[in-house]
């Protein structure tokens, strides 16, 4: 896989992931539905799979969670940006560990064995959600306070893992699904794929970033 192809790609998929979380997350939100269950367990999760599937490359996804987050920490609607945005990097980073683990690089070659496929999903998404709460609740007092309380939580850790059961029934679902879509293939020409992939990703930074500086 040519690095700069990867690179772009990374880009692209990482904003993508921080866009949805910028928009369709406070919609979410809005309406009453869980919305950081929601994200993780569909949006993240098919960020997350169809990266690896599709560029077959270690440390994409870290990339991604790095630029997700960074975008979301610039999003005025929804709650502590902060926090939501340690969230998403902490997503990527754990997502590696796991796949690095795992899964072989070429997904291609996983069973079509749909138990396997949804074992995996389930332990990716309880394992990436319950992971980036605790490394949020962590690392947010100590960013905003500089002071943290493993008081705080070990109490809190009941609610986390009470959350984290939907998103493994999510992930149950979303990650088989999009190991599915292995059938398709980028076919894109260089002259026509960076163009699109940087021009996707720089319209989603131009959307949030706007709603940003017209909010302040």
């Amino acid at each position: 896989m040519n690095k700069m192809k990867m690179f772009a790609g990374m880009i692209v998929l990482g904003s993508l992931w921080g866009f949805s979380e910028c928009i369709i997350g406070p919609m979410l939100a809005d309406r009453g539905l869980p919305e950081g269950m929601l994200m993780t367990g569909l949006f993240a999760m098919f960020f997350l799979v169809f990266s690896r599937m599709m560029f077959q490359q270690r440390g994409m996804q870290v990339g991604m969670g790095l630029i997700a987050g960074s975008l979301r920490y610039f999003n005025p609607f929804g709650g502590c940006q902060i926090c939501s945005a340690i969230a998403i990097m902490a997503e990527g980073m754990l997502f590696e560990l796991i796949w690095n683990y795992t899964t072989t690089l070429d997904l291609h070659k996983i069973s079509d064995n749909l138990t396997m496929k949804v074992s995996l999903g389930v332990f990716t998404a309880f394992t990436v959600f319950t992971g980036g709460y605790i490394v949020t609740q962590i690392l947010t007092p100590i960013v905003a306070t500089g002071v943290f309380s493993l008081d705080d939580l070990i109490s809190f850790l009941p609610q986390i893992l009470s959350r984290a059961l939907p998103v493994a029934l999510i992930g149950a679902i979303s990650v088989p699904v999009t190991l599915s879509l292995k059938t398709i293939h980028l076919t894109l020409r260089d002259k026509y794929y960076y163009p699109a992939t940087l021009g996707t990703a720089t319209l989603c930074w131009i959307i949030v970033l706007g709603n940003w500086i017209f909010y302040i």
